[in-house]
């Protein structure tokens, strides 16, 4: 790990950024100048103005994402700024491209403020066909998202929330053929972890049909009545846990059918996974070191085992996710990317893998596979059809 920081920061240096704009268009005659600036260029403002629909036929707006944070959680890092923020933002930029051939830039903005972050958002969303929030800390995050899918017409994803849990959930359907369960025969799944990551997870596995679903934060079993409770989690605590059970992480996870780990390093022990049920399945996600790992988890009895790292099988990594999602979502223009969006992007990173490949350390297409973004963009945009957010 040492060595590969070392290395990052030597390329850093050589880099000097990961990303820069390239015209699309060549500027060598005053002809070529006259067609692509002045005077040919008023046309198509003039267009826009008659109908700003067209902002995304004339510009590039129709394929470009802007990739936004506060600085606030950035990776496991925490409140670093903004600036600091902005190697994660310029990487984030380079994934949408290079895997799902999205154009992104990447903003940082110098707030911490909800409604200053939620109006300097808005007031340039004109600008871009989407907006992926990164690295914005709970509960502020939470937030910020729902004002902005209020009030904007394009499509807001807070990456951390939704791409977390649309890759868990396909890992989980293919986890799920393999222990022979279906995801309402999981009797109790337990979450560690009741920030962004976790909130959105425990949404999307219900959509999926998951029923008993019990939040853990670092005081153990969310409890509606704890007037601790921000205003977002009180809410998951509502909506979970339909037992009312009580007490620590190391007492619930007794009997779980499946662990979802997005909080804190070396908090599960190999007793814990005995303590769960039978043919249990552990995805431990704080990265770079699991809540349990991996080997531990498999050694204590868990069946299926992921985790965020690529040194294990069963890496839960987002860029399954995004670049596909977005894709899709800009190929019908949709308004929104919403829960039927997301779940069909789970079951879409599901089906590349096929049943003969399917295996305890093979259940998610690799990172690299050129199959995925294709694939969720199809089954994204199709569902925005359905759904009834596609514009084109």
């Amino acid at each position: 790990m040492k060595d590969i920081r070392e290395l990052a920061l030597q390329k850093h240096y050589e880099w000097k950024g990961k990303i820069e704009v390239i015209s699309r268009v060549s500027v060598n005659s005053s002809e070529a100048l006259s067609l692509a600036y002045t005077p040919g260029v008023a046309q198509p403002c003039l267009e826009i103005e008659k109908d700003i629909n067209k902002s995304y036929d004339l510009t590039r707006r129709h394929n470009l994402v802007g990739v936004i944070t506060d600085g606030s959680a950035v990776l496991g890092l925490g409140d670093i700024g903004p600036e600091a923020g902005m190697p994660v933002m310029e990487g984030k930029c380079v994934l949408f491209k290079e895997l799902g051939g999205v154009d992104a830039f990447p903003i940082c903005i110098k707030s911490n403020d909800v409604d200053e972050l939620v109006r300097t958002i808005y007031l340039i969303s004109g600008s871009f066909g989407g907006i992926n929030l990164e690295d914005i800390a709970a509960p502020r995050c939470f937030e910020i998202e729902r004002k902005l899918k209020e009030i904007c017409d394009i499509p807001i994803f807070h990456d951390d929330q939704h791409g977390t849990a649309v890759i868990l959930g396909g890992a989980l359907i293919n986890a799920l053929k393999l222990v022979g369960k279906k995801t309402e025969d999981i009797a109790k799944c337990v979450i560690s972890g009741a920030g962004a990551a976790g909130a959105a997870i425990a949404y999307h596995l219900m959509k999926m049909g998951v029923k008993n679903i019990i939040v853990c934060n670092r005081r153990g079993a969310l409890d509606r009545d704890d007037e601790r409770l921000d205003p977002y989690r009180r809410e998951l605590a509502e909506k979970t846990n339909p037992g009312l059970e009580k007490g620590p992480l190391s007492e619930v996870i007794k009997g779980a059918d499946l662990f979802i780990g997005v909080s804190a390093p070396n908090i599960v022990t190999k007793d814990m996974v005995k303590s769960m049920g039978e043919k249990a399945i552990v995805f431990a996600l704080s990265n770079p070191i699991p809540e349990i790992m991996p080997d531990d988890a498999k050694e204590a009895g868990a069946v299926i085992v992921g985790s965020g790292r690529s040194d294990f099988p069963n890496q839960v990594n987002n860029v399954l996710a995004f670049p596909g999602i977005f894709k899709g979502a800009f190929r019908v223009r949709a308004s929104d990317i919403n829960d039927e969006m997301k779940l069909a992007a789970s079951y879409a990173i599901a089906s590349l893998v096929s049943d003969e490949e399917l295996n305890e350390d093979y259940i998610l297409p690799l990172a690299f596979d050129p199959r995925v973004a294709d694939t969720v963009a199809e089954a994204v945009a199709k569902a925005a059809r359905d759904s009834g957010v596609a514009r084109i």
